[in-house]
C-alpha cells in the first residue's frame, strides 16, 4: 500500500501519524487564563528536548481554526504544569480532553483536587504521580495549520514517594498512560532491560 500525504486532508493525515507513530507518553497540562481560570487538557505530540536546563515540548493544534486554550494560557501567564498521569486516571485524562469554552475550567467540572506549586503560580493536580513546573522558553510554528511546538523549562518536579530509586523513575512503578490511534490508550506491557552500549570514558591521566 503505498499513500501519499498530498492526496490527503489534515484530518487524514492526523488519524495515519497517530496510528503510526506510537506509542506516545502524554503531557497533561494545567495553565491559567488571564481571568484565572486553571485549565487541564492532555497532549500526546509531547517529548523532552534538553537535559541541562532541562526542556520539555508539547504541540498544540488548532480546533476549527482556533489554537487550543493551553496556547493561549502559555502564551499569555508564561507558566504551566505539565503532569504524568498513572492508569487509575485513565479515564478522567481522557474526560479532560473534551472541548469547553475558556470559561469552564476542566478541573473544576472533573472535582479534581489541586495542590500549590513551589516555583509558579499555576496549581498542580494533587492525584498524578509526576508534576513538573514549567516556565515558557520559546515558542515555534509548523505547517500550514501552524501547530505551535511550545518549549518550557522545568523548574521543579514533583515526585510521589517510592518511584524513584538510585536517582531513575521505576518505570513499572509510575504506570504510566501512553496514546495510541483514536480514542484509544495503552500501558506498558513486559519491560526489557538490555546491555548497555555506553563506553564509559577513559582517563586522560
Amino acid at each position: 500500500m503505498r499513500i501519499d500525504p498530498s492526496d490527503h486532508g489534515a484530518e487524514q493525515i492526523y488519524r495515519l501519524m497517530t496510528g503510526i507513530v506510537v506509542p506516545r507518553p502524554i503531557a497533561w497540562v494545567t495553565s491559567l487564563s488571564a481571568t484565572g481560570v486553571l485549565n487541564l487538557a492532555p497532549f500526546s505530540a509531547f517529548t523532552f528536548v534538553s537535559q541541562k536546563p532541562p526542556l520539555l515540548a508539547i504541540s498544540v493544534g488548532r480546533k476549527g481554526g482556533v489554537f487550543k486554550d493551553t496556547a493561549h494560557n502559555i502564551l499569555a501567564i508564561e507558566e504551566y504544569v505539565i503532569h504524568i498521569a498513572d492508569t487509575p486516571l485513565m479515564e478522567v485524562l481522557h474526560e479532560s480532553s473534551a472541548e469547553h469554552p475558556p470559561e469552564v475550567s476542566e478541573v473544576e467540572a472533573l472535582e479534581l483536587e489541586t495542590l500549590p506549586s513551589e516555583r509558579i503560580k499555576v496549581p498542580r493536580l494533587a492525584s498524578p504521580p509526576v508534576a513538573m513546573e514549567c516556565r515558557f522558553r520559546q515558542c515555534l510554528e509548523f505547517g500550514e495549520l501552524r501547530s505551535r511546538l511550545i518549549v518550557g523549562e522545568v523548574v521543579m518536579v514533583h515526585v510521589r514517594d517510592g518511584l524513584v530509586n538510585n536517582g531513575k523513575v521505576e518505570t513499572s512503578a509510575l504506570d504510566p498512560i501512553a496514546r495510541i490511534g483514536g480514542p484509544r490508550y495503552a500501558r506498558l506491557g513486559e519491560i526489557v532491560t538490555l546491555k548497555s552500549v555506553f563506553q564509559t570514558p577513559k582517563s586522560t591521566e
